[in-house]
């Protein structure tokens, strides 16, 4: 969940969730020295392989996505106040914008974060009104879901790339954005620069938390050619909670302040 309602898909939730289900006996019979768990999301079946030492779950926690693939590159756009820049549209889930902050003037590690969220705001909304999605299943997932600005190193090496996602209703990952790594190896097998099983590291430019992406298998999805994209990372819990809602309370269905 997060402040504009849920997501299609969420890579980080999907690692809590499957450490959650062999945690609480949600998995039958668990087996070591991990344990696959399939989850249904909005966006379609997942499936987290979770590690397993016969009595809890640990760390990292990998999952293979839905098809992955590229829906547009090199996608000039009008932004207002920016000028012309040229976008790539990937989808890992649900579909996001890519653009190098360089670009807008901005650099992804150093500039203020109020900057790269209302620049990275305003490709969105750009975007929207000039490019059509389509979901190769439903298009009820045929929306833009955020932009995320990159360092601009999209051809594979060993060292990580840093990448901020602004999504939903202007907010920011705090990790690497497993949805994302999803898309973002997907353009990047798609223009030549990632190969199967080539393993790249991501970073957050908000926490500096990481994330590692490969593509591991070539398929089809609808008329795309798409990529299975296997994301590992961590997840680590830090807390419990009991909610209750009582019929009274003139606040039972929430606040939101902004």
């Amino acid at each position: 969940l997060h402040g504009a309602g849920y997501s299609a898909m969420c890579g980080h939730a999907v690692l809590a969730l499957g450490r959650f289900a062999l945690d609480y006996g949600l998995v039958a019979a668990p087996s070591c020295p991990e344990t696959a768990v399939r989850l249904r999301c909005p966006c379609g079946p997942v499936t987290a392989f979770v590690p397993w030492d016969g009595r809890c779950s640990g760390n990292p926690v990998r999952f293979h996505s839905v098809p992955a693939f590229a829906a547009a590159t090199d996608l000039a756009v009008d932004v207002p106040g920016h000028g012309k820049v040229v976008v790539d549209i990937g989808y890992g889930g649900t579909f996001y914008a890519f653009l190098s902050a360089e670009q807008l003037g901005l650099d992804v590690c150093s500039s203020k974060t109020r900057d790269l969220v209302s620049a990275a705001s305003a490709v969105t909304e750009a975007v929207k009104k000039q490019f059509e999605l389509h979901h190769p299943e439903s298009e009820d997932l045929a929306f833009l879901y955020g932009t995320i600005l990159t360092d601009g190193k999209d051809a594979f090496s060993e060292e990580p790339t840093t990448n901020i996602c602004v999504f939903a209703d202007e907010q920011v990952d705090r990790s690497p954005t497993g949805s994302g790594v999803t898309a973002r190896i997907a353009l990047q097998y798609h223009k030549g620069l990632i190969q199967l099983n080539q393993t790249r590291t991501f970073r957050s430019s908000t926490m500096g938390s990481l994330f590692t992406g490969k593509a591991v298998q070539a398929t089809k999805f609808g008329k795309y050619n798409a990529v299975v994209v296997e994301v590992s990372g961590e997840a680590f819990y830090t807390g419990t909670a009991t909610f209750t809602v009582e019929e009274e309370d003139p606040l039972k269905y929430g606040f939101f302040f902004k």
